[in-house]
């Protein structure tokens, strides 16, 4: 006896209680889809004759194993839902479908089935006419994660923040760069009675409004790369008195101001490798030329250039007195005169003749020259071993009797001239 609720195919016997065609014109006739297909007769039943589909609601349209268990009755139910919330409203279509349906669920069969399956390719042409080209990717285009991703917001106070017109949310300003850029496409539609001219025009309009919020972000990523607004709220300097680097020189100062416009196409590591790279090769041909002067003086070790910096003193030396005895020829009531302010003063008697100019010029004491002498030399001799120097100059030397100093030590040969 057949179950209660059940229905079978009538030339068969299977059960057809989920999909069944039922004869419009026989009584009691209803067929399985093979046989339907086959074109079954049974008793006054033909096959011309006119049929009825009968779907108890369990049908599933693409297979139990790829759909998931997805019913006919509910693939009614989303395109309904599709057609009334439009694509994208996944909630409310998963409301609309049933509670049995997550928004999730929803998404992946539409796509998956109507979008990419087999009826999405028969029914989507590969090439749309006039359709608009997708700009969110990531290759860069103007809606692309790289300008609309908003760098993180700067660290600056409620009061500061204020000062620049600053939107930390938004990380935007009040007065950005170009002001009035968007009176470009403000007043822009697009219309179907527009000719090839003026949709041409339109798109040049909306090329030069995208380049200028290009400019926009790469001043902006500028200005973080370079702290330029920690250095406008005068943040930097505490920064720089935490993080000692090595003293910059005057000469390096004034090359960063004239390379100054390079920023905006280096980053700012790439800027300070590139200094510091500058740096070394300067220290590495200060020291090449010392390494082909002892070279071209015969000394092949490091060891023996030591005894060959104090030979070549010795020499100097001895030629500085040779120069100056000559000199004294003839002369000797204007030396006399020369050096009577500090012939007695102690330590006169250390002097070479050349310093003795030198303190007589200055109006510098023998003692006191002595001192700063020792003090310039003992520096300059740690530097080369790698000992840093502590010692510090007398408070009585000034900026420009220690330069006359420096450039004596350096042209009689006492200190080398990359130390001066």
């Amino acid at each position: 006896m057949a179950e209660l609720g059940k229905k079978y195919c009538v030339y068969c016997l299977a059960e057809v209680s989920s999909l069944r065609f039922r004869c419009t014109e026989c009584a009691d006739i209803e067929l399985c889809p093979d046989c339907f297909s086959a074109g079954a007769e049974i008793g006054p039943h033909r096959r011309w004759h006119g049929y009825q589909l009968v779907d108890g609601g369990r049908f599933t349209l693409w297979g139990a194993e790829a759909e998931g268990g997805w019913s006919s009755r509910e693939e009614q139910l989303l395109l309904d839902a599709i057609e009334q919330f439009g694509f994208g409203n996944w909630e409310d279509m998963a409301t609309h479908v049933g509670a049995s349906r997550t928004p999730q669920e929803v998404m992946e069969h539409y796509v998956s089935m109507y979008i990419h399956g087999n009826l999405g390719k028969a029914c989507i042409p590969d090439t749309i006419p006039n359709r608009v080209t997708d700009h969110t990717c990531p290759s860069g285009g103007p809606l692309s994660p790289s300008l609309t991703t908003p760098l993180p917001p700067l660290d600056i106070t409620v009061a500061e923040q204020q000062q620049l017109g600053y939107m930390p949310l938004r990380d935007d300003y009040e007065i950005e760069y170009d002001q009035d850029a968007e009176t470009l496409i403000s007043g822009l539609s697009v219309n179907y009675d527009d000719d090839d001219v003026e949709i041409e025009l339109k798109r040049a309009h909306v090329d030069m409004y995208v380049r200028k919020l290009k400019e926009r972000q790469r001043r902006k990523n500028i200005a973080r790369d370079y702290n330029l607004v920690p250095a406008f709220l005068g943040k930097d300097k505490k920064e720089k008195e935490k993080t000692p680097k090595r003293k910059i020189t005057k000469e390096e100062k004034e090359l960063r101001l004239k390379l100054r416009p390079l920023y905006q196409f280096m980053s700012c590591k790439e800027f300070e490798d590139f200094f510091e790279n500058m740096h070394k090769e300067r220290i590495l041909r200060a020291k090449i030329r010392e390494l082909q002067r002892y070279r071209r003086n015969g000394i092949t070790k490091m060891e023996e250039s030591a005894e060959y910096e104090a030979a070549r003193h010795k020499r100097e030396k001895r030629k500085e007195n040779k120069n100056i005895a000559s000199s004294k020829r003839g002369k000797e009531e204007g030396k006399d005169g020369e050096f009577a302010a500090i012939e007695n003063l102690p330590g006169f008697e250390l002097l070479s003749d050349r310093e003795k100019v030198l303190c007589s010029s200055l109006n510098l004491s023998p003692a006191r020259y002595v001192t700063v002498k020792t003090i310039i030399i003992k520096d300059h001799l740690q530097k080369r071993q790698g000992i840093p120097s502590k010692s510090r100059l007398p408070s009585y030397l000034d900026k420009v009797l220690k330069k006359r100093i420096l450039n004596f030590l350096t042209e009689s040969g006492w200190i080398s001239r990359d130390a001066s």
